[in-house]
Parts: structure tokens; C-alpha cells; sequence
């Protein structure tokens, strides 16, 4: 199995967080993400995302439940625009960025960039 980078796997407890919308457990949480995590690897990037202020958590028993304290939109998409100001040539990224986009994300990605219509 390909070991995933932290960042991924951060970034999906992230999604996996929101898609919860309340406390969850870290059993819970690695029960949902991809490529069975250990237990252990998904604990230490909930007390590393505990943190850096991206989540709360509460006592429950022995163990904590986490739950996201951002907005999941607004975290993906500061992220998007650090990675274009730090790219040599960032219209390349948004070219390859737009490339890979699915049919429906595409159409989605004209309607915003389009504006309401009047």
C-alpha cells in the first residue's frame, strides 16, 4: 500500500470533520477515511489540528471527540491560493487545475466565474 502524505491525510480528516458537522470520535473518524489509517496517525493529526485552532474537542470518558471550528470552504481555499502565490508560474496551475476538472465541476466553476445573471 502507497503511503499517503500527511498533508492528504490531514486534509482528509478535515473533509471528514465537516462532513460530520458534530463531535466525532477518533474511531469514528478513521472508520470513514481511506486506506485504514492507524488508529494512532489519525489521533496525532486530530491534537496537531487541536493545535492550530482548526478544531475543538471535548472530553468524553477517557477519550476526546473532535469537531471542526473553520469553514471548510474557506480552509480549502486559502490553501488553493498559497499554493498559486508560491508556484513559479501560477497560470500554468490554474491551466492544469482547470484541465483536471470534471464536466460538472467545470460547468459549476463557469456559473461562479460568470456571476448572477441580471
Amino acid at each position: 500500500m502507497a503511503r499517503r502524505q500527511l498533508g492528504q491525510l490531514e486534509a482528509e480528516v478535515l473533509a471528514a470533520l465537516a462532513a460530520a458537522g458534530d463531535f466525532v470520535g477518533t474511531a469514528d473518524l478513521r472508520s470513514g477515511l481511506a486506506g485504514d489509517p492507524a488508529y494512532t496517525t489519525v489521533n496525532t493529526i486530530l491534537f496537531r489540528l487541536h493545535d492550530k485552532g482548526l478544531v475543538t474537542r471535548k472530553r468524553v470518558g477517557r477519550q476526546f471527540r473532535y469537531r471542526l471550528m473553520v469553514d471548510e470552504a474557506r480552509l480549502v481555499s486559502d490553501r488553493m491560493h498559497d499554493h498559486l502565490r508560491f508556484a513559479s508560474d501560477p497560470s500554468s496551475v490554474l491551466s492544469r487545475f482547470v484541465q483536471d476538472l470534471s464536466p460538472e465541476q467545470a460547468r459549476r466553476l463557469r456559473e461562479l466565474l460568470d456571476g448572477p445573471e441580471e
